[in-house]
């Protein structure tokens, strides 16, 4: 496995890790509660050492599996949750958000109750959850630095979302001093991400990367004619972009210009390429892909013309038709 850091956080991160929504949701992953226990512990033992769950997924339970499954030895990995939806007062109608606090009053309540369910003193990366602009505010970071001053967390971050762009709000966060970002970012979705790395240079910014294979396209689990189940994320998508993506993809000849590299690991290596990016999450629901995805680590796409034939497509098929939340860019 191959490590890299987060901002304001010793610890080496693994640069693929674990996304805990896939086996504590049924919105796309997992429903076997024990096989997902199974992925975890294969995940651990592949040499994933970073873990990123929420206090939202499962309404707690994407953060008490992990205490079930690795009870004290979750205090030799990383741990990183979210905060901001308040699940305890509200319940959720469908996939539509629930309602969000970020007040200091509930964020101490919240971690609190993270920590507990966790079974550990301390959260590594503590990330506050697709926060808007009127959320980004002097005391919400007061309140993250008074929590790190007391030990409560290791360093903190900004999970930016639903969907893709928050521009304006991934740069707000940086220019607060909050930078450790999760956000979207994939060979099939190349902005907003690439303007946020732009950004983040100027700030020291790290990046967490989610959705790396396109909600499966670039995994080989999915095409134009898939049709998700219901409670399935996923759904949302598009058929359009789902079409556009699909050609695209066909015309970019990846795996015929890399042969030493499957689809889905392709995908890994190219968020990889970039050197603010810590780690990057993949969507794990079977061993297989646990055992082909974290050999990616330490292998790199050394064709230049490959990485700029993407983008140059990316830009001509996809761009024009992408759906940014927030500012246009």
């Amino acid at each position: 496995m191959e490590y890299r850091k987060f901002a304001g956080l010793d610890k080496p991160i693994s640069v693929v890790g674990f996304g805990v929504w896939t086996v504590s949701s049924d919105w796309w992953g997992v429903k076997d509660k024990e096989y997902g226990k199974k992925l975890l512990i294969k995940a651990r033992d592949s040499g994933i050492n970073f873990f990123d769950t929420a206090d939202a997924y499962g309404d707690g339970y994407g953060e008490e599996i992990l205490k079930e499954t690795f009870g004290e030895d979750l205090k030799n990995l990383v741990i990183g949750t979210k905060v901001g939806y308040n699940f305890y007062e509200h319940k959720r109608d469908g996939h539509k958000e629930h309602p969000q606090d970020f007040s200091e009053r509930y964020i101490r309540y919240a971690l609190e109750n993270s920590l507990k369910r966790l079974g550990v003193d301390y959260i590594d990366l503590y990330q506050v959850h697709n926060p808007k602009m009127q959320h980004i505010t002097d005391d919400l970071v007061d309140t993250l630095l008074k929590l790190k001053d007391e030990g409560k967390i290791k360093t903190f971050g900004g999970a930016i979302g639903p969907d893709i762009g928050w521009i304006k709000e991934s740069e707000a966060l940086m220019k607060k001093g909050i930078l450790n970002l999760q956000i979207i970012y994939s060979i099939l979705e190349q902005e907003p991400a690439l303007t946020i790395f732009k950004i983040g240079k100027e700030f020291g910014a790290r990046f967490i990367v989610r959705v790396p294979h396109a909600s499966g396209l670039l995994d080989g689990t999915a095409n134009p004619q898939t049709i998700f189940p219901a409670s399935d994320h996923r759904k949302f998508r598009k058929k359009d972009w789902m079409e556009k993506a699909w050609k695209a993809l066909q015309k970019m000849r990846l795996t015929e210009e890399i042969k030493d590299m499957t689809l889905g690991q392709i995908a890994i290596a190219f968020c990889l390429e970039e050197e603010s990016v810590v780690t990057v999450l993949p969507n794990f629901t079977k061993e297989s892909e646990i055992e082909e995805w974290t050999k990616v680590a330490g292998k790199r796409i050394d064709m230049k013309e490959v990485i700029e034939r993407t983008r140059k497509i990316y830009y001509e098929e996809l761009y024009p038709y992408i759906e940014l939340k927030g500012e246009r860019i």
